[in-house]
């Protein structure tokens, strides 16, 4: 590859689901996972201007402790909330002010797809970009992309500039028609880009998959954690800078660095393991939301969607009927059910897993009421 990136480890910190004490991040248990994850040879910080209170804390737990060079942060700008260029610039602004972190080593446009890529041409936003970078403010430019082979190709063909691409890769998602990960993966190494991985955990859910999956890899490594077989598959793949994990815990942490300090690519055995854990999530009925909550920003009747999601795939990965049932009470106890949906759209436009968002909570009133 042309362009010299920092070696920054093969694990990467994702600032977006941080630990949390009641409804606020959890400042001093952050910083602690902030030192561990240093300790361990890793420089790696991602976040974003809309992750709520994430920028601020990573100013608290590592900007403010630890020396500017020995850390490298990306966060990134989301024009779909803008309603002007002006407005859109100024997150740039907003994130140097949050983080104090002097310049971003990394910097991206936020969440690419169909629907709003215009939006980031009409607003000048990648002159915007290079601009930040000549004045020193920007070492790097990236994009994180959620969408198919074509329009990837289409921006990187448009944008030469772009250093690096951001996109979901995990092994449920390798050949999913929705995400279209591996097609996604040749186009960036196609144009000689690093690739920076975002979910390879989905959300959380394959770092506990289905008992079959479960068994299929304690019966090879009994000590090894299921998530370690998902964060290893991606960074096992050529031209990956980092793979990014949402650490939520201490315990989360000391596991991963625990595998990826002296990183190791899958073995042949291990790829043909992970290949049947995949015929076996074929076969799976469950809706693929990993909990990002992008959908439940815009949604007028302030559905919980996500939640809604969780509680209907205990019924339907392990039917467990009555705590799905539970759950659900639980939800609309606090607010809105599945069936207060209007079908106004704006969930399924954010989405980036591309759920037929509307679709499902019909079928979620039907069965978890019943």
């Amino acid at each position: 590859m042309s362009i010299a990136i920092e070696d920054t480890g093969k694990l990467g910190f994702g600032l977006m689901r941080l630990p949390k004490k009641g409804l606020k991040i959890d400042v001093k248990q952050t910083a602690r996972m902030v030192d561990m994850f240093m300790d361990a040879g890793f420089t790696y910080f991602d976040t974003a201007h809309v992750y709520l209170g994430s920028e601020e804390a990573a100013k608290k737990a590592l900007v403010e402790r630890h020396p500017r060079e020995s850390y490298t942060l990306a966060t990134k700008l989301y024009a779909p909330s803008a309603l002007t260029e002006e407005v859109a610039r100024k997150q740039f602004q907003t994130s140097l002010k949050r983080t104090g972190a002097g310049y971003f080593d990394y910097y991206l446009l936020h969440s690419l797809m169909k629907n709003n890529y215009q939006k980031y041409e009409r607003f000048h936003l990648w002159d915007f970009v290079n601009e930040q970078k000549e004045k020193g403010l920007i070492k790097h430019i990236g994009f994180s992309f959620h969408d198919g082979p074509e329009l990837l190709e289409q921006i990187l063909k448009s944008h030469p500039e772009v250093e690096f691409v951001q996109l979901q890769i995990n092994y449920a998602d390798w050949e999913n028609p929705s995400v279209t990960s591996r097609a996604n993966y040749e186009v960036a190494r196609k144009y000689g880009k690093y690739i920076t991985i975002m979910e390879p955990v989905k959300g959380g859910s394959l770092a506990k998959p289905n008992a079959e999956i479960q068994k299929l890899f304690k019966d090879y490594a009994p000590d090894r954690s299921p998530a370690s077989w998902a964060i290893r598959f991606a960074a096992s793949l050529d031209g990956v800078l980092t793979v990014l994990s949402g650490m939520s815990n201490e315990a989360q942490m000391q596991d991963n660095v625990s595998y990826m300090r002296d990183f190791t690519p899958l073995n042949e055995e291990e790829q043909q393991i992970i290949r049947k854990a995949q015929e076996i999530l074929g076969r799976s009925k469950a809706i693929p939301c990993t909990a990002c909550r992008y959908c439940t920003e815009g949604c007028p009747m302030q559905i919980p969607i996500p939640d809604i999601f969780r509680a209907m795939n205990k019924r339907l990965v392990s039917g467990r009927i009555e705590e799905s049932a539970a759950d659900y009470q639980k939800i609309l106890a606090q607010g809105a059910g599945a069936d207060a949906c209007i079908g106004c759209g704006q969930c399924e436009q954010a989405c980036p897993q591309h759920i037929r968002i509307i679709d499902q909570l019909k079928e979620c009133a039907d069965a978890l009421k019943s």
